[in-house]
C-alpha cells in the first residue's frame, strides 16, 4: 500500500495511506455536517435536532444513501437543505477528487503523493494522468447536472413556480450522486413521498433514471466510453459494467412488472405505460439512488427481496453508487462458469482475470454478506419488527440506496447508530476501510512453504 506522508510541526512524521486519507476525510465531513444541521435556524421548527438524527441524516447525505429520519422539505429549511446538497455533492464525488480538482483549476502542482491519493480517491489504475481525468470528471459531473437540471424544471417550473428551478438543481444532483433525497414534501401531500406522483411522467421519470445510470457507471467507464472513437476498443472493465448492468436492469425490470403488475397497493391501478415506467424505475433506483414511484411497504414480499439483491450488488466501481458493485458480482459469475466449464482460470470474454481478483471479489462479497447478516441480527434483537423489512433497510444502508419500507424514523437509537455505521462502511467500502484501519501492513512468513491441508466442500 502507497502511503502519503505528512510532517507536523513537531518534525514527527505520519504515514497515512491513501485508503486512511480517505476514510478520514470522510468521517470529517460528516460530522461537520451533522454539526451544521444540529443548528436551530437548519430547522423549520426553530428547535435544533437531536445529535443522532443530525449524525444519521448527515452520513446518508455524505455517503449519498438517503436513508431519512425526517421528511428533508418539510423539516429542513432552505439553509438544512443546502447543507444536505453539499454533502451530497461533496460525498458523490468525494472530498479528494474536489481537492484535487480546485488545486489543478488553481494551477497549483501536486506531488506523486498527491496524484497517488488522487488516483485512489476515483480507483484509477494507476496515477499517470489521473489529474486531467479528475478534472474531466467533475467539469463532466457539473454539465450532466445542470443538463439534468434544465429537463426536470420543464416539469418542475409549471407545477411549483419559480422553486421549479431549486428543485430540478436539488434533484438533478441528488440522483446522479445515487442520493435519493427529495423535496417533494412540497407538494402537501405527506412526508416521504418521494416520486410516487409521477408514475405517468416520463420526463422526470427516465430524467431522474438516465442520471442514476449514468452516475453509477463510474468515471473510468466514462472515459473508455468517449475515447473509444480514437481506440475502437473497450477494456474490459467497461464490457463488465455495460454488460451486467444491462442484464439487472432488464431483468430487474421484467420482474417487477411480473409480481407487482396485479396488485393494487403498487401498480395495480396504473394504466399499461405507468406499469412499465414503474418496473424499469424501480429496477434502476435499487442501484444505488433510493428514489422510489411505487410505496415500498405495499410491494410483495418476493419484489422486496428482488430489491434487496439490486440493493446488494449496487453499481461501478469508482461511481457514485454502493453495493459490491457489479464487477464483483460479474467475476464471481464467470468464475463458477469458468470452473463448470472445466477450467481452473477464470476468463471473462476471452480475458484471463488473476486468481488475485477472484479472491478479492470473493472477500468483499463475503464481508459485506457477513456485515449485512450481522447488522440486521442485532437490530432485530434491539427492533421488533418483520425480518425482510430490516434487511431491507440494512441493506438499503450498505449500499447506499436509501430505499426504506418506512422502518428508519422509528428506530431506537442503537438501531440507528447501526445503520450509520452501515452506510459509513457501505460508501468508502468494507475492504477499503478494514485496510484503513490497519497501521502497518507487512507481508510476513513469504518464503515459508507450508504443507497443503486437504478440506471437503460441497
Amino acid at each position: 500500500m502507497q502511503k502519503v506522508t505528512f510532517r507536523h510541526r513537531n518534525n514527527k512524521i505520519l504515514n497515512l495511506a491513501p485508503t486512511k486519507i480517505i476514510v478520514l476525510s470522510f468521517a470529517i465531513l460528516i460530522f461537520v455536517g451533522a454539526l451544521l444541521l444540529m443548528i436551530p435556524a437548519a430547522s423549520k421548527d426553530g428547535t435544533s435536532i437531536s445529535f443522532i438524527n443530525a449524525l444519521f441524516t448527515a452520513t446518508s447525505a455524505t455517503c449519498v444513501t438517503g436513508l431519512v429520519v425526517v421528511d428533508t422539505y418539510n423539516h429542513w429549511t432552505l439553509l438544512g437543505q443546502l447543507v444536505i446538497l453539499s454533502l451530497i455533492q461533496a460525498g458523490g464525488l468525494g472530498i479528494v477528487t474536489l481537492a484535487s480538482f480546485f488545486s489543478v483549476l488553481l494551477g497549483r502542482k501536486m506531488s506523486i503523493k498527491g496524484m497517488v491519493l488522487a488516483q485512489e480517491s476515483i480507483n484509477h489504475f494507476s496515477f499517470e494522468g489521473v489529474l486531467r481525468l479528475i478534472k474531466k470528471v467533475v467539469i463532466v459531473t457539473f454539465s450532466i447536472e445542470l443538463i439534468g437540471a434544465v429537463l426536470l424544471s420543464i416539469r418542475f417550473i409549471p407545477q411549483f413556480g419559480v422553486k421549479g428551478l431549486y428543485l430540478g438543481l436539488f434533484h438533478s444532483i441528488s440522483a446522479f450522486c445515487n442520493a435519493g433525497f427529495d423535496l417533494m414534501g412540497i407538494a402537501g401531500k405527506g412526508d416521504f413521498i418521494s416520486l410516487t406522483q409521477y408514475n405517468n411522467d416520463p420526463i422526470v421519470i427516465y430524467t431522474i433514471a438516465a442520471l442514476i445510470v449514468i452516475g453509477g457507471l463510474g468515471f473510468l467507464v466514462w472515459k473508455d466510453l468517449y475515447e473509444h472513437r480514437q481506440t475502437k476498443s473497450l477494456l474490459l472493465h467497461t464490457k463488465v459494467v455495460l454488460a451486467i448492468t444491462a442484464c439487472l436492469v432488464f431483468f430487474g425490470a421484467v420482474l417487477f412488472f411480473i409480481f407487482e403488475c396485479n396488485n393494487p397497493a403498487t401498480m395495480g391501478q396504473l394504466n399499461l405505460s405507468g406499469k412499465i415506467n414503474s418496473a424499469v424505475f424501480q429496477s434502476i433506483t435499487p442501484r444505488t439512488a433510493g428514489y422510489n414511484t411505487l410505496p415500498l411497504d405495499g410491494m410483495n414480499e418476493i419484489s422486496k427481496f428482488v430489491t434487496i439483491i439490486l440493493m446488494f450488488i449496487g453499481a461501478a466501481p469508482g461511481s457514485t453508487a454502493g453495493g459490491i458493485k457489479v464487477t464483483t458480482l460479474g467475476i464471481l459469475l464467470f468464475a463458477i462458469i469458468s470452473q463448470i466449464g472445466g477450467s481452473d482460470e477464470t476468463i471473462i470474454f476471452k480475458y484471463r482475470v488473476s486468481s488475485q481478483i477472484v479472491n478479492k471479489a470473493l472477500a468483499i462479497t463475503g464481508f459485506s454478506a457477513m456485515l449485512v447478516l450481522i447488522i440486521t441480527t442485532i437490530i432485530l434483537g434491539i427492533e421488533n419488527k418483520p425480518f425482510l423489512n430490516v434487511l431491507y433497510e440494512v441493506t438499503s444502508a450498505f449500499g447506499t440506496v436509501g430505499l426504506s419500507t418506512g422502518l428508519t424514523p422509528d428506530l431506537h437509537s442503537v438501531s440507528k447508530a447501526l445503520l450509520i455505521l452501515t452506510m459509513f462502511l457501505g460508501r468508502v467500502g468494507p475492504v477499503t476501510f478494514a485496510i484503513a484501519l490497519t497501521l502497518r501492513s507487512h507481508k510476513k512468513d513469504v518464503d515459508i512453504i507450508r504443507p497443503e491441508g486437504k478440506i471437503v466442500v460441497g
